[in-house]
């Protein structure tokens, strides 16, 4: 039974609750929001908002097992990185052939992303910052801990995961990778993201450039804090 679990609405008002986890940020000159395109970017936007803070995205691509995309055996993001489930890979017995042609598959969508989300604006500078990496929800981690692998290479002065819903051993084990975690639900038994939101359709390419190029345009822009 999951009934006595509270549902958000949608990632707006997902992003409004965690926002409040964050108070004590607001305003600083010294803290970033960066979200996960595409599902925690709208996420994002709103923590960036709602605290007056820079907000910025962090590329990962999910690889998905061939014939069950949802289900992730890893993830890659910007810099060569790539981040495996080895549960998931060991238990289906996927070959490294495989992995490396949805790994070459994703990296081409990673890099036309890339292109299409930031433009010609140059990545933010992360060393010595307090960072703060937002998605929708954790399923199993790897995308995640894929960001954080990109991020850490970059020297943050401490780097915090936040999340409207994961289960809880996913956090648990996220937090010997970030500096703090922190997660709004975490319901047991978990199943899927998607199902801890009454709306949960897809984020657009074209929202995420909506919400940058609004973010952009306010007081909490990056060009403004830097």
């Amino acid at each position: 039974m999951r009934t006595h679990y509270a549902r958000f609405q949608n990632r707006t008002e997902a992003g409004k609750q965690l926002a409040a986890r964050f108070k004590p940020y607001a305003d600083r000159p010294d803290v970033l929001v960066l979200g996960l395109p595409r599902g925690g970017v709208p996420v994002a936007y709103e923590v960036a908002k709602a605290l007056n803070l820079p907000l910025d995205i962090c590329l990962v691509r999910k690889l998905g097992v061939p014939g069950h995309k949802e289900l992730a055996m890893g993830a890659i993001a910007s810099g060569g990185v790539r981040v495996l489930n080895y549960d998931v890979v060991g238990w289906l017995g996927i070959a490294g052939k495989v992995i490396d042609e949805v790994a070459n598959r994703e990296l081409r969508e990673l890099q036309r992303r890339d292109r299409a989300y930031r433009g010609d604006r140059p990545p933010p500078d992360i060393r010595d910052r307090i960072v703060i990496l937002v998605d929708d929800g954790i399923a199993t981690g790897a995308t995640m801990r894929a960001a954080i692998s990109v991020l850490d290479a970059q020297k943050p002065a401490y780097l915090i995961v936040g999340v409207p819903v994961a289960p809880s051993e996913t956090c648990d084990a996220l937090k010997s990778e970030a500096d703090e975690v922190v997660c709004l639900l975490t319901p047991e038994p978990f199943y899927a993201i998607g199902l801890w939101y009454e709306d949960f359709s897809q984020t657009t390419d074209e929202t995420v450039r909506k919400l940058l190029a609004d973010s952009t345009s306010s007081s909490y822009s990056p060009a403004a804090l830097a």
